[in-house]
């Protein structure tokens, strides 16, 4: 797996365009099946070389909730945004959490059964919170999450992320929360620019790997400089 190259977080390029803001129209369309608890769910991480695969969680009262205004794909927000909005989210949200499967991890399960135990984590959380919610919206078109033993429904939504309310804001909270993670790594390894690139594959980061090699925090069964390293 060789992951895309030359930015923080390389999957989405905005150009400085503003997305339409997400709402909770889909979500409340889970109301007619009886739902009122509904966890919005997204993944950050995926694509870098190093640190974790993050999943975060927001659940939503599908009877009472409101709006919160300024969130959106956590991809599409700048690091002050995000660093406002979190605790906003959390708030927020009936019950959140994020989970985080490691580098270590990553390499012995694999990609897709790492998201599964992270986000498996964050479900754990919510239901220690005291809440178990009736129905799950996951961004993407394949079904990752589904932890064993998990009763509630899952509903994929392709750019689900950019459209509904409860999925951007789990995106949020994962995003600050691994965010601040690869800035403390970064105290540990600074040649490797962890602080501005968090893990993701940058000419700065894929330098330091050819001058230093992986270090522990590094998803070695990936093809980290395709096939230098």
């Amino acid at each position: 797996m060789i992951p895309a190259t030359g930015s923080e977080d390389p999957a989405r390029k905005t150009d400085g365009v503003r997305s339409k803001a997400p709402t909770l129209r889909h979500e409340r369309t889970f109301k007619a099946q009886g739902a009122r608890y509904l966890a919005g769910v997204d993944e950050v991480g995926r694509g870098a070389l190093a640190g974790p695969v993050s999943v975060g969680i927001a659940v939503v009262d599908l009877h009472t909730q409101k709006p919160l205004a300024g969130v959106r794909d956590s991809k599409l927000l700048s690091p002050a945004e995000r660093e406002r909005l979190e605790p906003l989210v959390r708030r927020w949200s009936v019950a959140s959490a994020v989970g985080h499967a490691s580098a270590r991890e990553i390499d012995a399960l694999g990609i897709i059964a790492a998201l599964r135990l992270a986000g498996t984590r964050a479900w754990q959380d919510i239901l220690a919170a005291g809440i178990s919610p009736d129905v799950v919206l996951l961004d993407g078109s394949h079904n990752w999450l589904s932890p064993a033993g998990q009763p509630s429904p899952v509903h994929t939504k392709i750019k689900a992320d950019m459209q509904c309310l409860s999925v951007a804001a789990a995106s949020v909270i994962a995003k600050v929360e691994r965010d601040e993670q690869m800035r403390g790594l970064h105290g540990e390894y600074p040649e490797f620019g962890w602080d501005v690139n968090k893990g993701y594959a940058t000419a700065i980061h894929r330098d330091a790997l050819r001058a230093a090699g992986a270090t522990p925090y590094h998803r070695v069964s990936w093809n980290l400089l395709g096939g230098e390293l």
